[in-house]
């Protein structure tokens, strides 16, 4: 197993619901629309593909899935949505579970990636995916890009959502690259439940050199799904990187 946290029954059950605002049709459509095309007429794996909120949809797009994902209670929720036969799921972690076949498209979503707390496991999570790729296959991964530059002098800190129902913050280690966000969310008694979950934030220029390694090479940038162009001051980035012919 890798260093990434289980996600355990609790965090499972709720999931759906905390996420509802990102599960709509009208939210995931350019997701859907970005994934599909690349994906064409052949088949799709989703790491770390979780209940399945973006493979699920992407399935009844007609794109065949196969999923891999670390927390069997996570896929069990999937499981509740479509079965096995339609959509097949690994239990394991994305850095080294292997499928059986090839693969036209390979993606992770949702900062899923910075799940992987080691530099080494993160490489080894492009390989994985070169792996399962065919030949001018492609690996699309969705990720943030660190905030540093919102941290003034000696603050470890930054919100990233200050709301009625949720308070989240940040906090870095600038000397090991990983961060903890934190999570305050109001529940239907007033009170607040706290969670808080580690990750590994890398640059672009560090995955463009991880992709290297695996064999992969970047054919395409972006800052969201919409295909807005990649700038200094974009927040987070879609990149494509492509397994050579």
């Amino acid at each position: 197993m890798t260093s990434s946290e289980l996600w355990d029954h609790a965090t499972a059950d709720r999931y759906d619901t905390e996420e509802a605002p990102r599960s709509t049709a009208a939210f995931l459509g350019p997701t859907l629309d970005f994934l599909s095309g690349l994906a064409g007429d052949g088949r799709a794996l989703e790491f770390a593909i979780g209940t399945g909120r973006v493979g699920v949809p992407l399935r009844e797009r007609g794109v065949p899935v196969t999923g891999i994902e670390l927390s069997e209670h996570m896929a069990s929720v999937l499981r509740r949505k479509i079965d096995a036969d339609r959509l097949p799921v690994t239990v394991g972690d994305m850095a080294t579970t292997v499928v059986p076949g090839t693969f036209s498209l390979v993606y992770v979503v949702y900062n899923t990636i910075s799940n992987l707390l080691t530099q080494d496991e993160q490489v080894e999570c492009f390989r994985n995916a070169a792996r399962h790729l065919e030949p001018g296959g492609r690996f699309v991964v969705e990720l943030g890009v660190p905030p540093l530059r919102l941290l003034p002098p000696t603050q470890t800190a930054v919100p990233f959502d200050v709301s009625e129902r949720h308070l989240g913050f940040d906090t870095f280690d600038l000397v090991e690259q990983l961060l903890v966000s934190h999570h305050f969310t109001r529940e239907e008694d007033g009170g607040y439940r706290r969670g808080s979950c580690r990750q590994r934030y890398a640059w672009p220029a560090e995955l463009d050199l991880m992709a290297k390694i695996a064999g992969l090479r970047l054919e395409r940038r972006v800052a969201d799904w919409e295909g807005t162009p990649f700038t200094q001051d974009s927040g987070g980035h879609i990149s494509v990187w492509r397994k050579p012919v």
